[in-house]
């Protein structure tokens, strides 16, 4: 699979992408358990990460972004905040930064990619974005929520390294 950012968004591109965004849809929406009101778990972020790997960050931003508005339109958890989709945005851009300095010219280094691109989304985005979105939400102190989200971010960021690395090898296979 070519995963050059600058080549042009062809018709499978376009395809896989909208596949990733509807599976993000399902499992942030319909798969994830809202712990409380400002705590989700889930792996909604997943294919997010893959796009922005597997074909870039423009096409990883534009994943995010269509998932997180189809996903407000579908099932609403909560009141609608920009900064979401920002983070959602940022999910899918990240990774994508994260190929063109790691994976460009080198593809040995896959693994790293993977672990750099998930720690980097769950530290900037999870950790800190969404937590100050909550914060303008619910009127709540960052520091309340912060030991908590950090646990929740520990244990999805070890999930996402492990599925994402899976589901890596076998769509460079296909």
């Amino acid at each position: 699979m070519q995963k050059n950012s600058t080549r042009t968004m062809t018709t499978s591109v376009i395809v896989k992408a909208a596949f990733l965004a509807a599976l993000s849809v399902i499992l942030t929406r319909f798969l994830s358990v809202m712990v409380t009101e400002n705590l989700r778990v889930g792996i909604g972020f997943v294919p997010i990460i893959l796009s922005g790997l597997l074909f870039g960050p423009l096409v990883g931003g534009i994943v995010g972004f269509v998932a997180d508005m189809v996903g407000v339109m579908l099932v609403s958890h909560g009141a609608f905040h920009w900064g979401f989709t920002l983070s959602s945005i940022l999910t899918g851009v990240i990774p994508g930064l994260v190929y063109l300095a790691m994976l460009k010219n080198d593809k040995k280094n896959v693994t790293a990619a993977i672990i750099v691109a998930c720690v980097a989304v769950a530290l900037i985005v999870h950790l800190i974005l969404d937590t100050y979105w909550l914060t303008q939400l619910y009127k709540t102190g960052a520091m309340a929520m912060l030991p908590m989200r950090a646990v929740k971010a520990a244990i999805q960021t070890v999930i996402a390294i492990i599925v994402i690395k899976v589901l890596y090898k076998a769509i460079e296979r296909i």
